[in-house]
């Protein structure tokens, strides 16, 4: 797991106190439910063509793999080296994109095949990836968000506010409707952030999504958001689930 330094509680920027003018708030109501593997560590997880696709992550584990949405079954899978941890995972034109925890590298493949393209330096800590359908869309477990190029030159970073306060811990990251949202790491809240200001716009309120009765000893936290047609999809690590969902305001 990610070593976390610093509270939850006090990286959630006073959520308590969000007034009328702080972030609009949402819970999530389920729609549809499938099968998802439980020994998936998910990293990354999106659609492309229509096609579900989800990165793994813990050492000797990491994997990226092509999915059957309906059935949860592995269709296609590249496993990784033990000595990667994988992370976030995106496809952005003809190429796969696939970055690690803390290894200082990205890796490139072909998107159709997945045959290895390439190995790029990479400088920060890997967490979360997507794309604007431009530029890849990256975070590192700090409270930026960064915007590269298909090299991982950054072009831009924006600081994530809420509050008027810096929001750590952001973890997978989907882009939906001209929007970034992002888990954040430790806690059942996805965010919902303005990829020009910064600031966070609103609040999902995940608790509950799992019920208590599919949980056991490894289940870990909420972390994947995918979108396909407007329809939007969540899970977790190690959850044996994937929920198809609808925000409700609170």
């Amino acid at each position: 797991m990610k070593r976390i330094i610093l509270f939850a509680a006090l990286l959630l920027c006073g959520i308590q106190s969000c007034s009328a003018s702080g972030p609009s708030k949402y819970g999530v109501k389920v729609v549809g439910e499938y099968p998802h593997d439980r020994s998936a560590y998910t990293q990354g997880l999106f659609f492309h063509n229509g096609d579900l696709y989800e990165s793994t992550g813990q050492t000797g584990q990491s994997s990226f793999r092509k999915v059957d949405l309906e059935t949860g079954k592995v269709l296609r899978k590249l496993d990784f080296d033990r000595k990667y941890f994988g992370e976030g995972s995106v496809i952005l034109d003809d190429r796969m994109y696939m970055l690690t925890w803390t290894s200082k590298v990205a890796f490139v493949y072909d998107a159709a095949t997945l045959k290895y393209l390439k190995t790029y330096s990479y400088p920060r800590e890997g967490w979360g990836l997507t794309t604007d359908g431009k530029s890849l869309v990256a975070s590192d477990g700090s409270c930026y968000i960064y915007f590269m190029d298909k090299e991982f030159n950054v072009q831009r970073k924006i600081r994530v506010t809420m509050n008027d306060r810096p929001l750590r811990l952001l973890n997978e990251l989907e882009w939906i409707d001209g929007k970034i949202w992002a888990n954040v790491y430790t806690t059942d809240m996805i965010v919902i952030i303005n990829p020009s200001s910064g600031k966070v716009e609103g609040v999902v309120d995940c608790s509950g999504l799992l019920p208590d009765s599919l949980r056991c000893r490894d289940t870990d936290v909420l972390n994947g958001i995918a979108v396909k047609d407007g329809r939007i999809f969540l899970t977790g690590k190690n959850w044996p689930k994937l929920y198809e969902i609808r925000l409700v305001n609170k």
